[in-house]
């Protein structure tokens, strides 16, 4: 018997309906669309995926993209001041930042320069320590579309068993605190761990973001897995995730696909969280 389909780009478009009534409650109170402002640093390359996908996901619901294209060897400098004149606008209610970063320039600086009321992707410490405390506002993108593909698709977490096999700030490690805060027990597993199939054998739930094509086969899983495949990865053959999808479909119940699972809703994960904030804002009655 063949998985369970976990459709994200079907899911996409049920959150697009939802976010778009959000977004045109929020005109009609304060009169104009919230702003996403999305830096960039490579024209073609690896993000350029990423900016068209947010980008088109804001525009769908209603949201202004702004793109800010900043030269490939920007300065740490020049790369805050521009952080700061967003975080100024009153009109951006929201912030992300397109991987690659320059060489030599601190991923970790760059997150910690956006204002955390509009950090929609949870890049920076500040909302890291609110998601490590249990308390998550804005999350990472990826980690949220996990919880909710499986919350829409009425899978239960509470008590059961989720294994994460990564263990990224990004992806892998903000995926297991949101699991936990949904009551799920939840094991790690990284490059370190002694006996990964041992380990994912045992999962009820099993969320990949290793990076790594086809590190999960057919003898790795149960019968009754789900399972999240986060991973992107070009190959000769095309875009796959971590998991090896048509040879694992058969041995469990339910599995997103490669592409067109995780993605799309991570787009619209970026954007719900940019309405979150604006209405935030809102509700303050101070300038954004």
């Amino acid at each position: 018997m063949s998985a369970e389909l976990l459709d994200g780009k079907a899911l996409a478009g049920q959150l697009r309906e939802e976010l778009a009534a959000r977004t045109s409650a929020l005109v009609a109170r304060v009169g104009a669309a919230p702003r996403l402002a999305i830096i960039r640093f490579d024209a073609e390359g690896p993000s350029a995926v990423y900016v068209r996908s947010v980008a088109m996901a804001a525009e769908r619901v209603g949201i202004s993209p702004v793109v800010v294209m900043l030269q490939s060897d920007a300065a740490q400098v020049a790369v805050g001041e521009q952080i700061d004149e967003l975080n100024r606008d009153p009109s951006v209610a929201g912030i992300v930042i397109a991987e690659p970063l320059p060489v030599g320039l601190s991923k970790t600086e760059v997150a910690a320069r956006i204002d955390p009321a509009k950090d929609v992707d949870g890049a920076g410490p500040e909302n890291a320590g609110w998601l490590a405390r249990g308390e998550p506002r804005l999350v990472p993108a990826t980690a949220l579309s996990v919880m909710t593909i499986l919350r829409r698709h009425a899978i239960p977490i509470a008590g059961r068993l989720a294994v994460v096999v990564g263990r990224s700030p990004v992806i892998g490690r903000p995926a297991a605190q949101l699991l936990i805060g949904a009551d799920a027990t939840v094991v790690v597993c990284h490059s370190r761990t002694s006996d990964l199939g041992a380990e994912t054998r045992r999962a009820e739930i099993l969320v990949v973001a290793a990076g790594r094509p086809g590190l999960i086969g057919p003898d790795m899983v149960s019968r009754g897995c789900v399972v999240i495949d986060c991973g992107i990865n070009t190959t000769a053959t095309g875009v796959v995730g971590d998991v090896a999808f048509e040879a694992v479909r058969g041995s469990v119940a339910a599995i997103t696909p490669v592409p067109g699972g995780v993605g799309p809703v991570t787009s619209m994960m970026v954007v719900a969280q940019t309405i979150d904030a604006a209405e935030r804002f809102a509700e303050m009655d101070i300038p954004g």
